[in-house]
């Protein structure tokens, strides 16, 4: 299970650094709006993204409490979990 979350944060962080250039600094604590500038369309490009990647479908009202990098992880390894 622990090795699942962390290659799912793994995933995620290649994506983000994608979105938010080389030189950005990614933990599991970073602020994906504060820190990232990820803005509404950047996070629509990356649910899509994530959505391929993993084959889930990550409703867009789950994203309201989504702050930072460890909580999207989670959302994604609680849909994909709920999935299997």
């Amino acid at each position: 299970m622990v090795n699942d979350y962390t290659d799912t944060l793994q995933k995620l962080c290649h994506h983000l650094r994608q979105l938010a250039g080389p030189d950005a600094e990614i933990t599991p604590q970073t602020d994906l709006i504060d820190e990232l500038a990820i803005d509404s369309v950047k996070l629509l490009n990356l649910i899509m993204e994530v959505e391929d990647e993993f084959d889930i479908s990550v409703p867009i009202n789950a994203l309201a409490d989504v702050q930072t990098v460890h909580e999207l992880a989670s959302l994604i390894h609680q849909i994909k979990s709920a999935k299997q």
